[in-house]
């Protein structure tokens, strides 16, 4: 039965990400691999680890991915973003983290970061870094179900996987209805019911982010069935920062 292997998070890890195709290549049935952003970051092996991405060994899967926060930032850096400036980057991580991504990613791998989708729509499954809303929009265990709900709604999606937050969880919404009411000065209210069917968030995990482990997510669309996996690694050392 086939399985996804879906990943987040790299953040220019070559190790890490090394570690985990490993593993992906340890399991049964995989038949898509998919990134869902934030696979450069601030660390001296970024343009080593695209271009080991763009050239898949024998027997490994070419990978499908989507733009994330660091992607965002780097073509804020470049001029090719919305924004002139990358005040959200300075503020959050400051200027050497900002002045590290300018060096560790270079203009025409920008570029190509340009090109790359928002976000997949597979089957029933939404897979993005963020949300529909915007790459920088975490899902967490703690997000209230009304806005879980929002964002799965917004494309029809039963399945939504999301790398924003790093973590890895499981978010079910068990089937139910929701009542609104719609009140004006000149018309009564009209109440409104919609039935929710049984639909699920799930974090994915954060491959690159914390030294020596790996988190990525394998699913089965077959079964809608879920599994975490965690790889163990050696960490190479690298200038990096401390999230």
């Amino acid at each position: 039965m086939s399985k996804w292997a879906i990943l987040s998070g790299i953040e220019g890890n070559l190790a890490a990400y090394e570690a985990v195709i490993a593993d992906i290549k340890c399991q049964s049935h995989v038949d898509a691999l998919y990134i869902l952003g934030d696979l450069v970051g601030p660390r001296q092996e970024t343009e080593q680890l695209v271009k080991r991405v763009f050239n898949p060994q024998p027997g490994e899967l070419e990978p499908l991915i989507c733009k994330g926060w660091w992607e965002e930032q780097c073509l804020i850096l470049h001029g090719l973003g919305g924004s002139g400036e990358p005040i959200e980057l300075i503020e959050k991580y400051g200027s050497e983290t900002t002045k590290l991504l300018w060096e560790c990613v270079s203009r025409p791998i920008a570029q190509w970061l340009r090109t790359l989708d928002f976000g997949f729509f597979e089957l029933d499954c939404l897979l993005i870094h963020g949300t529909t809303v915007g790459v920088d929009e975490e899902l967490t265990p703690d997000t209230p179900p009304i806005q879980m709900l929002d964002r799965l709604s917004r494309m029809q999606a039963n399945n939504l996987f999301c790398g924003r937050s790093g973590l890895a969880f499981q978010y079910q919404l068990q089937a139910g209805s929701i009542t609104t009411e719609v009140t004006t000065l000149d018309n009564p209210a009209s109440p409104q019911t919609v039935q929710i069917t049984p639909r699920q968030v799930i974090g994915v995990g954060n491959v690159g982010r914390t030294p020596g482990q790996a988190t990525y997510t394998l699913y089965h669309p077959g079964t809608n069935q879920v599994e975490f996996k965690t790889v163990s690694y050696l960490a190479q050392p690298s200038k990096t920062i401390s999230p």
